[in-house]
């Protein structure tokens, strides 16, 4: 699923991958989190408003840096937007406290708790309510609800990513990336 976000941030010629390059990849290869996110009109209608972004409407993204606004921004982690690297070890640790694999379902989670994630827009744009996602999510998984009001920590975690160690991104790439998780 990372390899395929990877492929798509190089081909869209973006400097990092973003919480969009995420969902788009995973909206492609994990039948789970489409089931979650909607019926196949909206499906249809959000990876078409993916593709559109790819060829060219997300041009006016290529030349920042995905961020909340509320920390510095994050030049470089492992190739992640700050918000990106967040989500993915937001994943990981999600899936930890629910003693599992990560699954595609807990990167989505993860993506769509941050009201500032490009991966939210996009959901908003293509006239999906991120919160009704994650209120299914919750149901899907038949985990507790965690919640949209967890954008903050994700927020105060991505600051610590200013000192994030490699070894810390390698460690959440290989749990999204299926190292010790299932997508």
């Amino acid at each position: 699923m990372v390899t395929g976000a990877r492929r798509r941030a190089v081909r869209d010629a973006d400097r990092q991958i973003d919480t969009a390059h995420l969902l788009h990849s995973l909206l492609e290869s994990d039948p789970e989190a489409r089931a979650v996110v909607g019926d196949g009109p909206q499906i249809a209608r959000l990876l078409g408003y993916l593709v559109q972004r790819s060829i060219g409407y997300g041009l006016r993204w290529q030349s920042g840096v995905e961020d909340s606004g509320a920390v510095p921004v994050v030049t470089e982690t492992a190739g992640f937007s700050p918000l990106a690297a967040a989500s993915m070890e937001y994943a990981c640790e999600r899936a930890e406290r629910h003693g599992g694999p990560a699954r595609g379902v807990d990167l989505l989670a993860a993506i769509v708790v941050d009201s500032q994630a490009r991966a939210v827009e996009v959901l908003r744009r293509a006239g999906i309510d991120p919160h009704a996602v994650l209120a299914r999510l919750d149901g899907w998984s038949q985990r507790p609800q965690e919640g949209l009001d967890r954008s903050e920590e994700r927020v105060d975690r991505s600051q610590e990513g200013l000192d994030w160690p490699e070894d810390r991104a390698e460690r959440s790439q290989e749990c999204v990336s299926g190292g010790e998780g299932a997508y």
